[in-house]
C-alpha cells in the first residue's frame, strides 16, 4: 500500500468546512459593519435635512413678521382697524412675499398649527392677495408646510412697552389699537431635534402710524379747495 506524501495531500472535510464557518463568520462581521455605516450615514442625512427645515421655517418667520405692515386686514364692527389678530395656534397679519412674490404687494398671512392627523400637528402658511379697492382677500394656492413632525406647541404675542411697564406676554391678540412687540413661536417636535424657542420683533408701530394719518387728514381738511 503506497502512502501520499503529506505536502501532496489535500484538505480533509472537516478542514474545508472550518475554512467556511471562519470566512462565514468574518462576512457576517463586515456585512454588519457596512449595515452599521450605512445606518449611520443615512440618519445623519435625516438629521442635516430636519436642521435645514427647521432653520428654513425661523428664517422664513423671522422676515415676514418682521416686514408686517400696518395694513388693514379687516374692521370690527365699529368701523375700527384690524391690523393684526392672534390666538395660540393662529395669527394673521399682512407682509409682503420675499422675491417676485412681493411685487404682488402686500398680502393676508396665516400661520396656522394644524393637527396632522397623527397625534401631532404641522406649521402651515396661507397667502391671499389684498385687492387696492380694499375687496376681501384672494387666495393664493393651497397652504405651504413650512414644517412637519411637531408635538404640540403654541403662540403667544408681547405688547409694546410703556412709560410705566414692559409690555406682558398674551396667549391671544385682539387689541385694534396697536400689533405686538414681539411674536413668540414654542414648538416641541417629535423625535430627538429641538426647535429653538423664537422671538420674532415687530418694526412696525401702529401708533405712528395712525397719528402720521391723522396729521396727513387734518392738513388735507385745511387745505382750500
Amino acid at each position: 500500500m503506497r502512502h501520499t506524501p503529506a505536502a501532496m495531500r489535500g484538505f480533509t472535510l472537516l478542514e474545508v468546512l472550518g475554512a467556511l464557518a471562519l470566512l462565514a463568520l468574518l462576512l457576517l462581521g463586515v456585512y454588519g459593519g457596512v449595515r452599521t455605516a450605512t445606518h449611520a450615514v443615512h440618519s445623519g442625512e435625516q438629521a442635516i435635512g430636519r436642521l435645514d427645515e427647521i432653520r428654513s421655517a425661523q428664517q422664513f418667520l423671522r422676515r415676514e413678521l418682521a416686514q408686517a405692515r400696518a395694513v388693514p386686514l379687516g374692521r370690527t364692527d365699529k368701523g375700527d382697524p384690524i391690523y393684526f389678530t392672534g390666538d395660540a395656534h393662529v395669527m394673521r397679519f399682512v407682509a409682503p412675499l420675499p422675491g417676485y412674490l412681493g411685487q404682488l404687494g402686500p398680502q393676508l398671512q396665516q400661520l396656522k398649527l394644524v393637527p396632522d392627523g397623527k397625534g401631532g400637528s404641522r406649521l402651515e402658511a396661507s397667502f391671499a392677495l389684498m385687492p387696492p379697492d380694499g375687496s376681501a382677500p384672494h387666495a393664493l394656492g393651497e397652504p405651504e408646510v413650512l414644517l412637519e413632525g411637531i408635538r404640540d406647541g403654541s403662540f403667544s404675542y408681547r405688547a409694546p412697552d410703556t412709560a410705566q411697564k414692559a409690555g406682558d406676554w398674551r396667549d391671544q391678540w385682539s387689541d385694534v389699537r396697536a400689533m405686538p412687540r414681539i411674536v413668540r413661536i414654542a414648538l416641541r417636535l417629535k423625535g430627538t431635534s429641538n426647535w429653538p424657542e423664537l422671538d420674532a420683533p415687530l418694526r412696525v408701530d401702529v401708533s405712528a402710524t395712525q397719528g402720521q394719518a391723522d396729521l396727513l387728514q387734518g392738513l388735507q381738511r385745511r387745505s382750500p379747495p
